[in-house]
């Protein structure tokens, strides 16, 4: 097919971003895509400010504890108060990024977030962790994948997780090391067991206060000589990393993983080998990998558009990003999240999101196809989530009224049929198709006729985009 000008930005928009903004879809047809990722780029330069949603509660139930042997003083009662606050903080923080994600002009920075959050796994029932390694991803999302490795390691969310705490000599614990290697860095196959042994006697002595301060307990390392790829000494956790920086193994684990989150699930394996070396000469600048990506021809192919699933999240900010609203009550989203499998802070695992097709069974899919007109307000919604777990993240009784849920949104309507002003109405149906999939085929205007509203030209733009938001080819980007 012919890729129009319009199409490869919106592709642009959904990849490095999350889907255009009504409020400058029309401007996509005539933008270069050099010109708009520069836009992208400059509006996400900038270091980002910290989210912080810790309540005054949380620190007053921390307030006077000094250390971890204190943490295990508190009563029951205290340590199940402090544990709901946390939980409840998280669903704060939760939104928080997500009103990030919809409004904020920095979209590759936050998108790039998006993307080391399920790559640097963790879960962990405490706010100001999980505050801070999310403030190290945002602020690092764009730089030097080193710098951003090392203070990932170093923060008390992945040592927590990971149960590096627990790590001292002559009691090695390998699971922080072996992680760092087989999910963070390397990948399988570039390091052997006597490797992650060796590397997990470095890390001894590396851990945090209650503050969720990096503490380097010097008394708890093993100081003896370490052998780890083929190189001896006495090794630290810093001299590790920089030894696994050194290995081009590391350059392409982490290209690949970008190019498969970012251009398509099919790895084009040339593409990747170019990538990641031209990665590893620059001394792995994110950036700058980024703009190889980006700035390609083969990015804008056929076969690299429209043919990603979408993530829960992204099926939740790009529609909120194109039909503007506000939510009476935006923490259904938590619930949204949790139906659709992807609940911000809450992994499955250390490997995170496996993503592509594992994103789609037949109730997520249902819910998927639902989630326009519920956001929309044009149907409500009747869902029993389970409570067996911290997911369940204090939204129990929401399907308590057996007719369904309404949820009360106010749509700013008028910015979506603006963008419609110049076109006609016999032109509508495909002009509409063209901005809400990125599908090479459309969606035949005589199918649509059964389903929109055509008693009216604001009713017929609305129903049109809710319908065509409702298909299984709005689930791809």
């Amino acid at each position: 097919m012919s890729i129009s000008n319009q199409l490869k930005n919106q592709h642009l928009l959904w990849r490095a971003a999350f889907g255009p903004m009504a409020e400058n879809v029309n401007e996509l047809a005539d933008v270069s895509q050099k010109k708009l990722y520069k836009i992208l780029g400059k509006t996400s330069s900038k270091r980002p400010d910290d989210l912080n949603v810790a309540t005054n509660a949380f620190d007053g139930l921390m307030k006077g504890v000094q250390d971890l042997g204190q943490m295990q003083k508190l009563t029951q009662e205290q340590k199940k108060q402090l544990r709901k606050q946390s939980v409840d903080d998280i669903k704060s923080l939760n939104l928080a990024w997500l009103n990030e994600m919809i409004n904020s002009e920095a979209q590759l920075r936050e998108k790039m977030s998006l993307f080391w959050h399920g790559h640097f796994a963790s879960r962990v029932i405490n706010i100001y962790f999980q505050q801070q390694l999310l403030n190290v991803i945002r602020q690092n999302a764009l730089g030097n994948f080193g710098d951003l490795l090392r203070e990932v390691s170093k923060s008390p969310s992945m040592l927590s997780f990971l149960n590096n705490q627990q790590n001292r000599k002559q009691h090695p614990n390998e699971n922080f090391a072996r992680e760092v290697m087989e999910l963070f860095t390397m990948g399988r196959g570039n390091y052997t067991e006597t490797d992650i042994r060796e590397a997990a006697r470095a890390y001894t002595g590396w851990g945090f206060n209650v503050k969720g301060e990096f503490v380097n307990r010097h008394f708890l390392h093993d100081t003896g000589n370490k052998t780890f790829l083929g190189k001896t000494g006495n090794f630290d956790g810093d001299d590790i990393i920089d030894i696994i920086l050194e290995q081009k193994a590391t350059a392409k684990f982490i290209t690949q993983k970008i190019y498969k989150y970012f251009v398509n699930d099919e790895v084009d394996n040339e593409k990747v080998e170019k990538l990641a070396e031209k990665f590893y000469r620059d001394n792995y600048n994110l950036q700058k990998l980024m703009n190889e990506i980006f700035l390609s021809d083969w990015f804008y192919e056929e076969k690299n558009i429209g043919t990603r699933i979408k993530s829960p999240v992204e099926l939740i900010v790009g529609v909120r990003r194109l039909i503007p609203m506000e939510l009476e009550k935006p923490e259904s989203q938590l619930l949204f999240q949790r139906v659709l499998g992807q609940i911000l802070f809450y992994p499955p695992n250390v490997a995170g999101w496996p993503g592509g097709k594992n994103w789609i069974d037949s109730s997520t899919l249902m819910f998927r196809m639902r989630l326009p007109q519920i956001l929309t307000n044009a149907e409500a919604f009747l869902i029993k989530p389970k409570d067996d777990d911290d997911t369940m993240m204090g939204m129990e009784g929401v399907d308590k009224n057996p007719k369904g849920n309404q949820l009360q949104a106010n749509v700013d309507w008028d910015s979506v049929i603006k963008v419609f002003d110049k076109t006609t109405r016999e032109n509508l149906p495909q002009k509409v198709n063209d901005i809400v999939l990125q599908t090479k085929d459309s969606i035949s205007p005589n199918v649509l006729k059964r389903y929109v509203d055509n008693t009216s030209r604001e009713g017929f733009i609305k129903s049109t985009i809710i319908e065509l938001m409702s298909t299984p080819e709005y689930q791809l980007c």
